[in-house]
């Protein structure tokens, strides 16, 4: 089954997810309890499979905690950028039809003001918030009552206009099935299974890097999240957590191509099996000189 919860009970103590520069580490039985309490809070003020929940944070394991509390409930999640202003940031929550709204303290600037869903802050809540861990924490670790996989809906950028999210039909899916894309990407093409490190140095409110970790985390892997990306750091990440897999873009591969060849050959990446690169198109000779470093593992 691909799912936390079945890996939970498997393997209860194997990290699930861990921050890269921290060492803080989510296990598969704690990600389990914490998404069922999650859960039991969001069904416990009103929300019903299909409805939507927004979220502003950094990377952190809140925010895939939070991420997997709504998945479980069948609820909708739309993730959204922290680099986007208040207004687009207001227009998103109200164009999903939020009844949730979940942010952090770093992002609390961008958020205050909002009207419309119930306002949630993780760690130390401000006034106007609600406090997400301890409401959530207060909840039983029970799974909520006929539970069925929910979904991301992410918002592009606002480049042409306003922020666009693409919203579809909620087919009830039971849990253990993988959706068709995501495991022709991460498990067929790149090879993540129970047995992979998978690190993922990009902003999760974006689409892949969002799908990549669940789907990792699902099929039983260990996901290490980086905070930011800093290209060093980021090679220091492959060789500490002898990451297996990995999902980048092609500005990531320029500025870790401009680091000084001695800073590259400092680092061990043969661990690395599968280096999936999307977003935009990738220059032939920038792509051709990752291959010649990291070998044939590239998958565009």
């Amino acid at each position: 089954m691909h799912h936390p919860s079945f890996h939970a009970k498997t393997t209860p103590n194997k990290p699930a997810y861990v921050m890269a520069e921290t060492g803080e580490t989510l296990s598969y039985a704690e990600l389990d309890r914490r998404s069922n309490q999650g859960a039991q809070l969001l069904f416990k003020l009103g929300l019903r499979p299909g409805d939507h929940v927004a979220l502003l944070m950094e990377n952190g394991l809140r925010f895939v905690e939070i991420c997997w509390a709504a998945e479980r409930a069948g609820l909708i999640f739309t993730a959204i950028s922290r680099y986007l202003t208040h207004g687009e940031i207001a227009y998103i929550v109200g164009d999903c039809g939020a009844k949730v709204f979940v942010t952090s303290p770093v992002c609390e600037a961008q958020t205050r003001g909002l009207s419309g869903p119930v306002l949630f802050m993780t760690g130390e809540a401000s006034p106007g918030f609600r406090a997400w861990d301890a409401e959530a924490a207060a909840e039983p670790d029970t799974p909520v009552a006929n539970e069925f996989a929910g979904r991301a809906m992410l918002y592009s950028s606002g480049t042409t206009g306003r922020p666009k999210g693409v919203e579809t039909s909620l087919t009830p899916t039971p849990f253990g099935v993988l959706r068709p894309l995501l495991k022709v990407l991460c498990c067929d093409m790149s090879g993540i299974g129970p047995d992979s490190v998978y690190l993922s140095p990009a902003p999760l409110y974006h689409a892949a890097p969002l799908g990549f970790t669940m789907t990792a985390v699902a099929v039983g892997a260990t996901v290490v999240i980086m905070k930011s990306f800093e290209a060093e750091a980021y090679l220091q990440a492959v060789q500490k957590f002898r990451a297996t897999q990995t999902q980048l873009v092609p500005t990531m591969f320029v500025r870790l191509l401009k680091l000084p060849s001695e800073t590259r050959a400092k680092y061990d990446v043969s661990s690395l099996k599968g280096a999936i690169h999307a977003a935009a198109p990738c220059p032939v000779d920038v792509k051709q000189q990752m291959i010649d470093w990291w070998g044939p593992i590239l998958i565009e």
